[in-house]
């Protein structure tokens, strides 16, 4: 075993732990120019290292945000960038790392961790699990059907605009669906300005007929040319696409879909029911790529993030929780329209963390998971039951990637 301590990084040791946990994650140091727009991504009180002998083996970090839940909002953490060293994986490290920062969540009075995986094996051991999904879609040139209505235009930013507009359109849009997070201004300025800067990302903003705007796209366009192919033409690459309403969405889509030299355009992470094809006058124009795991959610403080979100109408459920790394959450917890508390009251159904963290936002459905073994009953009833209480009005999705 290795002997390390996990601590809040010095401010001198804030660099050296991102450029070790980079070269984790395959990327190479940052460069002067990169450390300065990162920097204040990475403040000492959210970050935690493992170090062996003052040198940095493994980090993890956490942003605050509020994530849409049914019913409202819970404040949580958005986790990222966690990394081991190569020669010092598999002795301990990262589950010394998450296990200190959900701790420190629940100190925080945030009851939910959210991330995304880098690969989808890691973090069920931890008590994540996949609480949404999402897919990835490549669209070759068509049209947007005549009879789709149209409630506005599109118009390209520049300047000050390109930066301004994409936030405050943001922050109207949020939280229409359970999952999505808020955005606070270091994201922006990392994932946004900075893209549109070193990537020459465009930003195309709809505006409907009372002169409102209401939804944005943020793309690029890619060639397509090769030697063996030199007119395969360009491909546009969307990067983050929102919309307040459908008109929205389908003006959004029409303008993209009517850019001259494009052939194709791919978009990854699009909600689940979004319903692309049905827009367009060939709906077979829409090629889902793939359906991937989008978010992955861990309840640090059971009672309180059972308690922060909504329930359906149904008769009450009581199940039971293991949680192994967290035993403080381990116990029974009756849920009703009304909320969810501690009871002694007999379970109808029991189940792991992970799989709680699968329910909690209403994209998968009690029965479903019973049916997959993570879920346990001898009651189908109750599951039914379940299936309403822990339902949502939409199909959860985060769209934002850090």
């Amino acid at each position: 075993m290795t002997d390390f301590t996990v601590r809040h990084p010095e401010d001198h040791e804030r660099r050296p732990t991102l450029d070790m946990v980079a070269r984790a994650l395959h990327h190479p140091p940052l460069t002067d120019r990169q450390w300065s727009a990162a920097q204040h991504l990475f403040g000492t009180e959210r970050t935690f290292g493992a170090f062996e002998r003052g040198e940095p083996i493994g980090m993890t970090a956490s942003a605050a945000v509020e994530l849409a839940v049914p019913g409202g909002r819970v404040p949580a953490a958005a986790v990222a960038w966690v990394g081991v060293r190569a020669d010092r994986t598999r002795r301990g490290v990262v589950t010394e790392l998450l296990t200190t920062q959900l701790h420190d969540c629940r100190d925080r009075g945030e009851p939910v961790a959210v991330l995304h995986a880098s690969e989808a094996t890691i973090y069920g051991r931890f008590g994540y699990g996949v609480s949404c999904q999402a897919k990835h879609l490549m669209v070759e040139r068509t049209r947007v059907r005549a009879d789709v209505p149209v409630t506005g235009s599109v118009r390209l930013l520049s300047g000050a605009e390109a930066l301004t507009v994409p936030r405050e359109l943001y922050a109207a849009t949020v939280p229409y669906r359970p999952g999505m997070i808020t955005r606070d201004e270091s994201w922006w300025r990392w994932g946004h300005d900075r893209v549109l800067d070193r990537d020459g990302y465009l930003v195309a903003v709809h505006r409907d007929h009372h002169g409102a705007d209401d939804g944005f796209a943020t793309y690029r366009p890619v060639s397509l040319d090769t030697f063996e192919q030199p007119g395969a033409g360009t491909a546009l690459e969307v990067l983050d696409l929102h919309a307040a309403n459908p008109g929205a969405l389908a003006g959004l889509w029409r303008f993209l879909l009517s850019i001259d030299l494009v052939t194709k355009i791919r978009v990854k992470s699009r909600p689940l029911d979004e319903p692309l094809e049905l827009l367009l006058e060939n709906p077979r124009a829409v090629g889902v790529l793939a359906v991937k795991d989008h978010l992955w959610l861990r309840l640090a403080d059971l009672p309180q993030a059972l308690a922060s979100r909504g329930y359906q109408p149904a008769e009450p459920v009581v199940i039971e929780v293991r949680d192994p790394r967290l035993p403080e959450n381990d116990g029974r917890y009756r849920i009703s329209e009304d909320g969810a508390e501690r009871t002694t009251a007999d379970a109808d159904l029991s189940l792991d963390a992970d799989t709680l963290g699968m329910l909690y936002l209403g994209g998968w459905r009690a029965s479903t998971l019973a049916a997959a073994g993570r879920v346990h009953t001898t009651d189908p009833k109750a599951l039914a039951r379940a299936d309403v209480l822990f339902g949502g009005t939409a199909v959860p999705w985060c769209g934002t990637d850090f």
